[in-house]
């Protein structure tokens, strides 16, 4: 297509018309997806050619999509083995389950029908599952080319290996949202603690744009999500195989009452403002997340360095850090958290040096992971009061060593 004479005019128009659209070549693949999205017929397999748009529309929502400026984000986020949870709402996010309508808009069907002509969004099965929805609204390049191919358009520094101790994992508008749900106390209300507190895993997280040039992901499939036989027994006791239903790990009732408490519009404000305050201008949350995508060791060791990013000065350094470390938990929260930190302190140095070692109880990996939890959760109330993260810890550090 992109050599055929109609799509070369096409171009050379759009080059004259948006003098701002970029280069012949991020030009000609911006087009070939906007195209492809409004359903051009030639690139419609045969009996979807009602997935078309007609000319005056196309023509109209391709000339939208040059003057664009921002583009509206969402992000689907499959929380795979929730139990139920309550509807919830924090700022632009929400946690519900969604009907077969709901997420067939979201991800505009027809548009992932008109670029993806054997896979569409499963939205039937999808619907029995709870899902983290993030909204965003992003700023958009004026040259099309780089939004539809990001790739030509990057800065590549000279060093390819080098690390980047800033970059994310999920998007930053996931990351915040997924950031501000791992302060509350999944640990408490999960059934079997002590073998999985997560209450939920995300294996992938869906983005949906609405910029034309921007090409559709390849829509996720359902079966890579959690399931198991849902068998029931009839009234003579025999065997009715009704197919699968969603894994589910189990959660204590008082979720229901207790999570809206957590995760609600009222806090949202609170803990977004704290992100940009002293106090987590250390990698407090990146430590938190770290644990909650981590297993095992790795999970253990995330959620003691939480304490240490939360807590820690550079300055602690020749001064007795671990100490320091222990009266401040133990100010911040009280004296019991600063002797458990120093008894998992111990544990992770021992791993970490080499020493012979037991297996960690589970629960350990539970006090860990409350501890840091917690110690965010204090962070967090008190960001709105202080101004100097250093001057905060010192006075943490002095009044820890005074109720010793």
């Amino acid at each position: 297509m992109p050599s055929t004479q109609a799509f070369v005019r096409l171009r050379e128009t759009c080059e004259k018309l948006y003098p701002k659209a970029g280069k012949k070549t991020g030009l000609g693949f911006a087009l070939s997806y906007g195209l492809t999205a409004l359903g051009m017929p030639c690139g419609l397999q045969p009996g979807n050619e009602e997935l078309a748009l007609p000319v005056e529309a196309a023509a109209a929502n391709l000339d939208a999509a040059f003057r664009k400026t921002h583009a509206n984000r969402v992000h689907l986020c499959p929380l795979d083995c929730a139990d139920d949870l309550p509807e919830l709402t924090f700022g632009p996010n929400i946690i519900r389950k969604l009907s077969v309508t709901e997420l067939e808009e979201l991800v505009d069907q027809p548009r992932l029908k008109r670029t993806f002509s054997k896979r569409s969004f499963d939205a039937a099965n999808f619907s029995e599952f709870t899902w983290l929805v993030v909204r965003e609204t992003v700023a958009l390049d004026e040259r099309v080319g780089a939004r539809a191919t990001p790739f030509f358009y990057q800065y590549w520094p000279a060093d390819f290996g080098a690390i980047d101790p800033h970059r994310r994992t999920y998007p930053e508008a996931v990351e915040s949202a997924l950031a501000f749900l791992m302060l509350a106390p999944w640990e408490e209300w999960a059934e079997s603690a002590d073998v999985e507190w997560r209450c939920f895993r995300i294996p992938w997280i869906y983005t949906i744009d609405d910029d034309l040039f921007n090409r559709s992901a390849n829509p996720p499939a359902a079966d890579t999500l959690s399931w198991q036989p849902d068998i029931v027994y009839d009234h003579y006791g025999d065997e009715v195989d009704l197919g699968e239903r969603p894994v589910r790990w189990d959660l204590k009732e008082q979720v229901t009452t207790e999570l809206p408490t957590w995760v609600n519009d009222k806090i949202w404000p609170e803990f977004t403002r704290a992100q940009v305050s002293p106090l987590f201008s250390s990698p407090v949350l990146h430590f938190l997340l770290r644990a909650y995508r981590s297993s095992e060791i790795d999970e253990f060791l995330a959620n003691i360095t939480v304490i240490d990013s939360a807590l820690g000065l550079h300055t602690d350094h020749g001064k007795g850090p671990t100490a320091r470390l222990v009266a401040r938990l133990s100010a911040l929260l009280d004296d019991d958290a600063g002797n458990d930190y120093r008894r998992l302190f111990n544990t992770r140095s021992e791993f970490v040096h080499g020493r012979a070692m037991d297996a960690i109880p589970g629960k350990d990996r539970l006090h860990a992971r409350r501890l840091a939890r917690r110690a965010a959760v204090a962070l967090l109330q008190a960001a709105r009061q202080v101004a100097d993260r250093e001057g905060y810890l010192d006075k943490l550090w002095a009044a820890g060593r005074k109720g010793k």
